[in-house]
């Protein structure tokens, strides 16, 4: 028989080289850029799922609840629920429902059937209205918001939601409370996914993300596209301007949010989804009226996390502390989103929560041409605030392709720059992504990529091999690695410095071996938490890659660095072991 220690030995070597020995980690960085261009033989998009879909259909009757959703509050004691009773409205001139008709309960508690607890809410309706001849206004369901509080993290219970005076209670449904703050306490998985739609291929996105059971949804914008619609229906668009260029405004056809909701509901009636806008959430109508249905449909912990406004916010989920930022409001600094980020950024403990994670609709570092260097002007006034805080992991969408970044910060490579990544590949009806602003005749003029919201800071790059020019002609060095693919990702954060990233693309066969991207993203706060007020570290680097490194495609077959000489050091040990023996 073997000597113990060998099975420690084997215990140890199968833990380091079946499970870790193919995932690079980001101290294995920087990485050479890798491209991986999109597959000729896939579509580059789908048609939106009509409404007449079954899962897109209403199954209650009024005023029963449907379109259920959960979200979670600043800390895991509280957490929201939402739904909406009664019928929408379409027409030239359509009557509000009175929302003190109908009650905003939620029964829940511990054990299935026995709700001992019985929380009230608020509601509210919301309408879309275009003064414009030929063009349908909207007026939405009842919307009601209950907030739980006094919670037992990490807990699961189960509720139903309604009028218990009507009779109107939904079936029961099922939530487990985040984990409490604490450097040893994690969700399980958080997905992260941006701009889906509602086409096949949105479809195929919320079935992998929901067989990989995350315990929360991380929502960077750009949630149905109503607005590639107009408001008598009919077919959605790829390009609104382009299918109805003298429309007299953006219109939107409001009943697709109600079937997004309807499709949404198995999961999100039992899962957090934290959502943040995006451009398509924008939905302008008469009086400069916008973001109505964003700010109607969704709870969000705003005024918990001493926010006024529901387009910034944040929220701790275990050891995770989430920022949620606003593209499409004022972001200078001297305005009120700016002045909140500081105090927020301030208030967090590092101790608690050692994880900052942000997250936006529109990215910063992005080599494709669409919305090329849209959001400079963001950049420009937060990315230093953010850097001095010590970010881990920025979040965004907006362009319909996968990319993750090495770590960099003012477009240098920087060992304690956030690691950017690009999901805006959810599978909306815009399609995806497959050019790069490196391509030849493909960089973008500084006069395009205007944005919906804010100035334009286009510049050309003062340092590294793309100096004085405003495009790289190759994939910059920032760029680790991109894919013209839909799908979405999931963090797995597994202790105070090591988190692993999974990004899943919809054309592999759900539960292969196989990953579109995967990488262990690994802190390390001893040598980059800059005191608040410092100017930021240098840079190692300044625009050029000096690391061996190699890219995703090659790193699959890399084991870290640290991995193989464990490997060989243990190695050595068995061998020993098995010449001579143990006394």
């Amino acid at each position: 028989m073997a000597p113990p220690v060998l099975y420690s030995f084997y215990i140890v070597f199968f833990f380091l080289v079946v499970v870790r020995g193919n995932i690079p980690t980001t101290l294995d960085g920087p990485f050479e850029p890798v491209t991986r261009r999109f597959d000729s033989s896939l579509r580059q998009g789908s048609d939106d799922v009509p409404l007449s879909d079954p899962r897109l259909a209403k199954k209650v009757k009024s005023p029963f609840p449907e379109q259920i959703s959960i979200a979670a509050s600043f800390s895991p004691s509280s957490l929201w629920i939402s739904w909406i009773t009664g019928d929408a409205q379409m027409g030239s001139n359509v009557v509000p429902l009175d929302p003190s008709t109908v009650r905003s309960e939620v029964w829940y508690g511990l054990e299935s059937g026995k709700y001992t607890y019985r929380q009230n809410g608020t509601s509210e309706v919301y309408s879309q209205l275009y003064p414009y001849e030929g063009l349908l206004n909207y007026t939405s369901g009842i919307i009601h918001h209950v907030r739980l509080d006094n919670l037992m993290p990490g807990k699961t219970y189960y509720y139903k939601c309604g009028d218990s005076s009507l009779n109107a209670l939904s079936e029961e449904y099922i939530f487990q409370t985040l984990p409490a703050p604490g450097p040893n306490n994690y969700p399980s998985r958080v997905a992260v996914v941006g701009d889906l739609g509602l086409t096949y291929n949105s479809t195929t996105t919320i079935d992998h993300l929901t067989r990989n059971d995350p315990a929360m949804i991380l929502f960077v914008g750009d949630l149905v596209y109503a607005d590639q619609y107009v408001t008598t229906g009919g077919n959605g668009t790829s390009c609104f301007s382009c299918t109805f260029p003298d429309a007299p405004i953006r219109e939107t056809y409001q009943p697709r949010w109600d079937g997004w909701g309807r499709f949404m509901e198995p999961i999100t009636s039992k899962v957090p989804m934290m959502i943040i806008e995006g451009n398509h959430e924008i939905e302008p109508q008469i009086d400069g009226v916008k973001f109505q249905s964003y700010q109607s449909r969704f709870a969000v912990p705003a005024e918990e996390s001493k926010s006024k406004s529901k387009f910034y916010y944040s929220f701790n989920a275990g050891g995770i502390h989430f920022i949620m930022l606003g593209a499409y409001i004022d972001y200078n600094r001297t305005g009120a989103q700016y002045s909140w980020l500081k105090e927020d950024l301030k208030g967090v403990d590092r101790k608690l929560t050692p994880w900052l994670v942000a997250a936006w609709h529109p990215p910063w570092y992005n080599s494709y041409s669409s919305h090329y260097q849209e959001f400079e002007c963001m950049r420009l006034e937060m990315e230093s605030l953010l850097y001095n805080y010590g970010v881990d992991i920025v979040f965004s969408g907006h362009v319909h392709a996968y990319e993750r970044m090495n770590r960099v910060y003012n477009y240098s490579l920087d060992p304690c720059g956030p690691v950017y990544i690009t999901v805006g590949d959810g599978g909306n009806i815009e399609k995806v992504d497959v050019e790069f602003a490196d391509d030849p005749g493909k960089c973008p003029k500084p006069t395009d990529n205007k944005p919906e919201f804010g100035g334009v800071c286009h510049m050309n790059f003062s340092t590294g091999p793309a100096e004085g020019k405003f495009c790289w002609d190759r994939q910059p060095d920032w760029s680790a690695f991109r894919d013209s693919s839909f799908g979405h990702g999931i963090l797995e954060v597994i202790n105070s410095t090591y988190a692993l990233w999974t990004w899943h693309r919809n054309q592999d066969a759900y539960g292969e071996s196989t990953t579109g991207d995967q990488i262990y993203i690994v802190r390390q706060p001893d040598k980059c938490l800059v005191q608040p007020g410092q100017s930021p570290a240098p840079s190692f680097h300044n625009g050029s890659s000096s690391s061996s490194a190699q890219g995703l495609d090659q790193s699959l077959a890399q084991p870290m660095k640290s991995t193989w000489l464990l490997i060989y050091l243990l190695g050595l040990f068995a061998s020993i072991v098995l010449t001579h023996g143990i006394n």
